[in-house]
């Protein structure tokens, strides 16, 4: 359908879609009617990742697939009122679902094109010498087969780790080759890493905000000078017109106070 009807047969079916009730077969049959109109649109979207899809041994059809869901969802979304045309909205929400599946389904990190290519000839070289030698080859043998060094080798398994990426709460082949039945495996995330020794303290500061908010003016003003201008209890007197004992007091009282708030949190 040539895409000047497309959009004016469209309009007529968005206008019919709005008053038809959502669920009953007359509304079914409008929305079929506008995905299939406007499914040119998905295909024009796709060929914009024509590259991509060739070089990550990727179908096509697949790629059609994925951008008729963005198409329904600029469907469902589309308001007639708004006086846009639908190719306006479609096209984001068909190149977003693309894209999404891209970086679902493809490489984790970024890695050269001549890397992602040496990552099939690589699985399939230790296909062959495995059936050949009975054993997984080293990358000397590697090499010699492809006739290529043992640098561009390594340089190729080392890039293959990041076709792929693993949850941090998996254990690693390893905890699993080693663990018993009754001995389950330790995720990755507790084996890397360490504790940052100031989220302790980012947790104290947060809980201590507002505990400091429902103190009197005197009391955070005798706080202030006290722990952030690091004045003594003296020099704290002086400049409120008390006796260093009252300070002593006053700080006592308000510290035993944030103290039983903090805690009972």
């Amino acid at each position: 359908m040539a895409p000047t009807d497309a959009r004016e047969l469209s309009r007529h079916f968005f206008r019919r879609l709005q008053s038809l009730e959502e669920g009953t077969r007359e509304y079914q049959y409008a929305r079929n009617t506008l995905i299939e109109m406007n499914l040119s649109l998905v295909q024009f979207a796709a060929r914009r990742f024509r590259n991509r899809v060739q070089g990550g041994g990727l179908d096509m059809d697949d790629i059609i697939q994925v951008g008729t869901i963005g198409l329904i969802k600029a469907i469902d979304r589309y308001d007639l009122e708004r006086e846009v045309e639908f190719s306006t909205l479609a096209i984001p929400f068909i190149i977003g679902e693309i894209k999404r599946y891209f970086r679902d389904s493809t490489w984790s990190v970024h890695v050269p094109r001549r890397l992602q290519e040496l990552r099939v000839e690589l699985a399939k070289a230790q296909e062959a010498l495995t059936d050949v030698l009975g054993r997984a080859p080293t990358v000397k043998e590697i090499a010699g087969h492809l006739e290529l060094s043992e640098e561009e080798v390594i340089d190729g398994l080392v890039a293959a780790n990041g076709y792929t990426s693993g949850s941090l709460d998996m254990g690693s082949a390893d905890d699993e080759a080693q663990s018993s039945p009754n001995r389950s495996s330790r995720p990755l995330a507790e084996r890397v890493g360490g504790v940052d020794p100031a989220m302790e303290l980012f947790e104290d500061f947060h809980t201590l905000a507002p505990l400091l908010d429902q103190l009197d003016e005197r009391d955070r003003h005798i706080l202030q000078m006290r722990f952030g201008q690091e004045k003594t209890q003296a020099e704290i007197g002086v400049a409120l017109g008390i006796s260093q004992m009252q300070v002593s007091r006053l700080l006592s009282r308000t510290l035993v106070r944030l103290r039983a708030g903090m805690l009972s949190v």
